[in-house]
């Protein structure tokens, strides 16, 4: 007995770690989202979130307002690195030339929501530093939402389908639930970029979500299933002390990475 419990042991030792194993420094693979009206908003949390935040994601609210390039030049002075989450989505000409303009600013990471012909453009006007991220499927949707897409087919179908051909067309990696991150990891391997938005508290006694996430993990979950980086908006934009909501998400994440 003694001999098979020390052979499960050595087993258990031997297991890999389900945790991203890229060159990542840990207090990068928060991602926080800076959905708020205007620039000047947008500072005044970089600000009060300090150190506790390294990587920005400015999405289409503040691109809709005055100063997003100036934001995204105020932030990379800060030493900060930006995601510019546009989803591009047009015809593959005007996508490569969108690219083509984002070669001039700090842009870590860029979106694309479209077909084979749009990601191929965007890849085409990648610059160094640069990673080309292609949408899957929103976590805002589920199988009855696709369903009235037209999609006829599982949540988990469709993200791996999209992720199977942006990864042959050389995208960098994908933008995934971690619902549907184990299976990415499981047929494509690790060699690309998950990085997982919806990223929720779950507690037992949540009850009923209460916003438009409705593909969601919470910080343990996102990392454990396989991504890379996790996308958090909600759970600190709208905490009474955001600098202590995004310090916890982080000691949350140094420990699972410590331990991994």
């Amino acid at each position: 007995m003694r001999e098979l419990n020390k052979g499960r042991s050595s087993a258990a030792k031997k297991r890999p770690s389900p945790y991203s194993s890229k060159n990542i420094p840990v207090n990068e693979r928060l991602i926080i989202a800076l959905d708020v009206p205007g620039s000047d908003e947008a500072k005044k949390v970089v600000e009060q979130l300090d150190d506790a935040v390294v990587f920005y994601k400015l999405g289409l609210q503040l691109f809709m307002a005055e100063g997003y390039f100036d934001l995204v030049r105020w932030l990379d002075g800060r030493g900060k690195k930006i995601f510019v989450d546009l989803k591009f989505f047009d015809v593959p000409e005007t996508v490569k030339k969108a690219v083509s303009q984002l070669q001039r600013w700090p842009a870590a990471f860029i979106t694309v929501h479209g077909n084979d012909g749009m990601l191929k453009a965007a890849v085409s006007q990648r610059k160094k530093g640069m990673k080309i991220l292609a949408v899957t499927a929103l976590t805002s949707l589920d199988r009855a939402d696709l369903q009235d897409l037209g999609f006829k087919c599982d949540v988990k179908d469709l993200v791996l389908s999209r992720a199977e051909r942006a990864l042959k067309l050389g995208c960098d990696g994908v933008v995934s639930s971690g619902l549907e991150a184990p299976l990415l990891r499981k047929s494509l391997g690790e060699n690309f970029l998950v990085v997982t938005p919806g990223i929720r508290p779950v507690d037992n006694d949540e009850g009923p979500k209460t916003d438009d996430q409705k593909r969601t993990t919470d910080v343990e979950e996102a990392f454990t299933n396989g991504a890379d980086y996790i996308v958090v908006g909600r759970p600190v934009m709208n905490a009474p002390d955001r600098r202590a909501a995004a310090a916890g998400i982080q000691e949350r994440i140094a420990t699972l990475f410590a331990t991994g």
